[in-house]
């Protein structure tokens, strides 16, 4: 069974300082708890190293689709099994809204237990209002990835020229 959260959060800063920040995923520990430390394997890849609930795990994730100031979805490629987006829209000149979508599938006793009781859900508005202390304290982006990553066709589709 795949859970489904989704979470948004107002940051003042513009719109292309929130972007930027999200794709530096190595200050995500940061802000996320539970994560101990993710590293940037190329500009779609990155392995995860997280703690939680007493469980440490290892995965891979992929980027299959970023459009700057716009959107970075995600999936997990092994270990967890995990997928997102998250979208980023201009409210005002120094106000932008970051909505995170996430599907997720619970895995062992622990994980089904705290899916039912809301956790996932909770950590996620949490780690949306880090971001938003983080950010805000900061006022500008650590550094920032500009790239576009089109979406690959889904059944059925034809590709779209970029």
């Amino acid at each position: 069974m795949t859970t489904n959260v989704l979470h948004s959060v107002e940051v003042a800063v513009p719109v292309s300082t929130a972007y930027n920040q999200w794709t530096q995923f190595e200050s995500f520990p940061q802000f996320m708890e539970g994560v101990d430390r993710i590293e940037q394997i190329d500009n779609t890849h990155t392995h995860w190293v997280t703690s939680i609930g007493g469980v440490k795990r290892e995965f891979d994730a992929e980027i299959t689709e970023q459009h700057p100031d716009e959107r970075v979805a995600w999936r997990t490629r092994n270990g967890v099994h995990q997928a997102g987006v998250v979208t980023f829209h201009r409210i005002d000149p120094d106000t932008t809204r970051v909505t995170l979508q996430l599907d997720y599938q619970p895995e062992g006793v622990t994980e089904k237990v705290g899916d039912a009781l809301g956790v996932v859900e909770r950590r996620t508005k949490d780690d949306l209002a880090k971001f938003k202390k983080f950010i805000e304290a900061r006022r500008h982006e650590e550094g920032a990835w500009r790239g576009d990553v089109q979406r690959a066709p889904q059944n059925g589709e034809v590709a779209r020229p970029s």
